[in-house]
């Protein structure tokens, strides 16, 4: 006899099946952590991705990739300044790190993944094997660093920033993310951070639930550079109908993509990891363009921040493009990656159900190395001159083939022919390769009466644009009483002093030497112009650093030029705007090097916000191929500013220059103006060593040379050879005036002025660092850029002393001689400054920077802040 249930047990089963629909209906949100390079659609993908229901999607971490299409210290603020308007500053956020990996295979911890595998030692320095298929300038690097000029015009500036030695490492965040259990990873970059994460910690595997994987080409056909109908012999098709997007290397290698070229051997780690994978390549993104409807549909009523931002980087891109066909070149790599991401992630990762892909299983594997395997050509550091290859790799396996060296690579290159480098290929095999999900076709649009073709194009249109988790403000909107103020000195009643251009490389010592020149009164030096080499300490978007320091200094009438972005004959034909690095593969990319220069150290966002900043605004008066919305914000030249200069000084006058970095610049602008010289009457150069103790702390093979000759050794010898009438500060005077802590505290008891205190805290920060030792060891010396203003400024305050000596610059390309200066009878007769009193010009320093004359208008972002009133 069946018992009856009692009331108590009724009510209890009742509980039971309600918790059970309670949970099935409020499950906890699925766990997202995004692996990106921050290049313009990566931004882009991410504020689509934040508009996804966060009951359904928790956006835990952002990891950034350092070694492809963005540069760390502009990235890691580009993200924080998202995360900022967006209200998301919950997200863990990760770049960088100080790791390294031994000659023996032995990964530390925190590998930072600025460079490939392949190429990663103990330090960040190092060659640019793949990334030299990424222009540094306009196209590339600056123009994704800055967002063609958008990001500060539009992104607020929240507290959230980079902090040496606090910010959270790549390899930091993707533990603890993937430490607390099951996550979905999106790759929209190289594969480098999970490359490392996979080969260093196995363990945490079994936590990672699916990648989805924007990158790589199986059967694409590149629909772009390609001729129209009917062009005939007069068109040349470039890399069209190849399977990759090297638009910059097809010539050596048509089959790569660029998320998967930059790391081809991280891609394999990831490929071949036995994780359920989903990979949208370009087989199915060349089918989701930036089509002129889509653009004209999404820029009708922009509803939100977020669709306002992507409408006018869009919109921009199209201005800028090089040539007409940017409705058929430029695609939605990462937002549609995005969107197939979220909705597998929403259907259990099911490929039959997900809305935006057709996905079918195929098998691929990732080229790292070209055939013959088994080869010792010099190209292939896991294998060339070792009895056991590094991490234990086969001997004559699929990675131990010749490894493409560059875009420029001889192996490669076939005369009048397709090139054969196949590194990065994602090819589908019959045997070797991995079982994986490939999206293979956008799934169509279901609503018929739409112009738009696919569901993803409408989708991303309407989500972009919801009221519900949406961005709080920009940077004007921000606050109540925004105002562009724009300040330029009345120098009309002054007797001005000798006119002197400032061409530096943005180094942090530099931007004491600009302070100190800011300072020093009109009536003694005119600084008139700044021009900026970007092939030295700082990348081309720390430009902007430039303009807050006139900012706040209420100079914003002096001109900055923009200038080279490689050494003199680095650069690769037709174009010039790929190159070698073979000198700059000296300056760390993380720590101590590029990202602390970019960022000052951190410091740079607490200066003013200037009205002036980096553009891609251009106009076709300066050669571009159609004029912008706003051509007048147009980013000048460096030898544009130069030559403007030298045209406005009568035939008597002549100007000084000072120079803090490679002379690129100004041997460009002899070379093309070779009568220059004699409108120069004095160049000022902090570089060389005369006695021949270099300071390449990333060269070991090379110990003469010092950074600034060796950066650009025939720019060097180009100018010394000029008749220019040149006084050189050598390493053998700046090395000597190393910073200290006593004189750390003389700066805090002048403290007055805000641009002291600014400079001091600089100075503290770096004092900091350099004891901490590691990437910082020669932070210590900031204080010897400033000396060659001094110098200039008034010498005898400073006790100076010269001599003269002949000496030459090698430039022979060797790298273990390179930038050199030697004393040679045969050499051209240089003054060098052979001594200065230390305490008298570190007193003369700190009264400069203190003075009441000239000094900030504008003392910090905060005292901007306040003065705008915060909503």
């Amino acid at each position: 006899m069946r018992r009856p249930i009692g009331k108590v047990r009724v009510i209890a089963i009742a509980a039971t099946i309600c918790w059970t629909l309670f949970s099935c209906l409020h499950a906890a949100p699925k766990t997202l952590h995004v692996d990106t390079d921050m290049d313009n659609d990566d931004g882009l993908a991410l504020l689509y991705l934040l508009k996804q229901p966060r009951s359904q999607i928790h956006v835990k971490a952002i990891t950034i990739n350092a070694n492809s299409w963005s540069n760390a210290g502009s990235a890691i603020n580009t993200v924080y300044d998202i995360l900022y308007m967006m209200d998301r500053e919950d997200i863990l956020v990760g770049i960088g790190g100080e790791g390294g990996i031994t000659d023996n295979g032995t990964i530390l911890p925190n590998v930072g993944g600025y460079l490939p595998i392949i190429d990663q030692g103990l330090s960040t320095a190092g060659r640019c094997r793949y990334r030299e298929a990424i222009p540094p300038g306009p196209g590339g690097h600056l123009d994704v660093d800055t967002n063609y000029g958008l990001r500060r015009q539009f992104l607020p500036q929240g507290e959230r920033h980079y902090v040496p030695l606090k910010q959270r490492t790549s390899q930091e965040v993707l533990v603890e993310t993937l430490s607390e259990g099951p996550t979905t990873i999106l790759l929209s970059g190289a594969h480098t951070n999970l490359g490392i994460l996979l080969l260093s910690h196995p363990e945490l595997k079994k936590n990672i639930e699916h990648i989805y994987i924007m990158g790589g080409g199986v059967h694409s056909s590149n629909p772009t550079g390609c001729c129209p109908s009917g062009s005939g012999l007069s068109c040349t098709p470039a890399q069209c109908g190849n399977v990759g997007n090297l638009f910059s290397a097809y010539h050596t290698n048509p089959w790569a993509e660029f998320n998967i070229f930059t790391d081809p051997f991280s891609a394999y780690q990831v490929l071949h990891s036995a994780v359920p994978i989903t990979q949208v390549p370009l087989d199915v993104t060349n089918y989701v363009p930036v089509s002129q409807v889509f653009l004209s549909t999404l820029g009708k009523n922009p509803k939100t921040l977020e669709a306002q931002y992507v409408y006018q980087t869009f919109n921009l891109l199209r201005e800028t493009w090089f040539d007409d066909n940017f409705y058929n070149s430029f695609f939605l790599w990462d937002s549609f990656a995005s969107a197939v991401t979220i909705s597998g992630m929403l259907t259990g990762h099911n490929p039959h159900k997900n809305k935006y892909a057709v996905i079918h299983p195929k098998n691929i594997t990732v080229l790292t190395s070209d055939k013959p395997y088994g080869i010792n050509d010099g190209s292939n550091p896991f294998f060339d001159n070792r009895t056991m290859p590094k991490f234990h790799l086969q001997k004559g396996g699929v990675h131990s083939g010749h490894v493409q060296r560059g875009i420029q690579d001889p192996f490669c290159l076939v005369p009048d022919g397709k090139g054969t480098c196949m590194d990065g290929y994602t090819k589908e095999v019959q045997n070797g390769g991995a079982l994986i999900q490939v999206a293979l076709l956008p799934k169509p649009n279901k609503d018929m009466t739409s112009t738009l073709k696919t569901q993803f194009d409408a989708d991303y249109i309407h989500d972009l644009n919801l009221p519900k988790q949406t961005g709080r403000f920009n940077f004007e909107s921000e606050f109540l009483h925004f105002k562009k103020v724009f300040y330029r000195p009345n120098l009309s009643k002054k007797i001005l002093g000798k006119p002197v251009i400032f061409d530096m490389d943005m180094s942090p010592g530099d931007f004491i030497t600009l302070f100190y020149l800011l300072k020093t009164p009109v009536e003694l030096i005119n600084l008139t112009a700044i021009t900026v080499t970007t092939n030295g300490w700082a990348n081309p978007a720390a430009i902007d650093v430039v303009y807050d320091v006139l900012h706040m200094m209420g100079r914003d009438d002096i001109p900055v030029g923009l200038g080279s972005y490689f050494a003199l004959n680095q650069s690769f034909p037709p174009f010039h705007s790929t190159g070698d690095c073979k000198y700059s593969q000296a300056i760390p990319l993380g720590s101590g090097g590029r990202l602390d220069s970019d960022t000052l150290f951190g410091l740079a966002r607490e200066l003013p916000r200037s009205p002036r900043s980096y553009t891609a605004q251009n106009s076709v008066k300066f050669g571009a191929p159609r004029t912008t919305d706003r051509p007048e914000l147009r980013q000048p030249l460096a030898n544009e500013v130069l030559l403007n200069v030298f045209s406005s000084l009568n035939n008597e006058a002549g100007v000084t220059i000072l120079s803090s970095g490679p002379l690129t610049n100004i041997a460009t602008l002899l070379l093309a103006n070779s009568s220059l010289h004699k409108k120069t009457k004095e160049l000022y150069i902090i570089g060389g060593s005369i006695a021949g103790q270099g300071n390449l702390f990333t060269i070991p093979k090379n110990t003469k040379a010092e950074f600034n000759f060796f950066l650009d050794p025939e720019a060097a010898l180009v100018v010394l050879k000029s008749q220019i009438n040149i006084t050189l500060i050598p390493l053998d005077i700046t090395g000597q005036i190393p910073l200290s802590e006593a004189y750390l505290d003389i700066l805090e008891k002048y403290e007055k002025t805000p641009e002291l205190k600014f400079v001091h805290k600089l100075l503290s920060t770096t004092w900091m660092l350099h004891s901490q030792g590691g990437p910082y060891n020669f932070a210590q010396y900031l204080l010897g850029d400033p000396l060659a203003a001094a110098v200039l400024v008034n010498p005898q305050n400073i006790r100076t002393t010269f001599n003269e000596k002949k000496i030459t610059v090698e430039s022979t390309g060797d790298i273990s001689t390179a930038g050199w200066t030697k004393v040679d009878k045969a050499g051209v007769p240089i003054r060098y400054v052979s001594s200065v009193d230390k305490k008298a010009y570190e007193l003369h320093l700190a009264a400069v920077l203190n003075s009441h004359t000239q000094t900030a208008v504008v003392p910090s972002f905060a005292s901007q802040k306040k003065q705008w009133g915060k909503l």
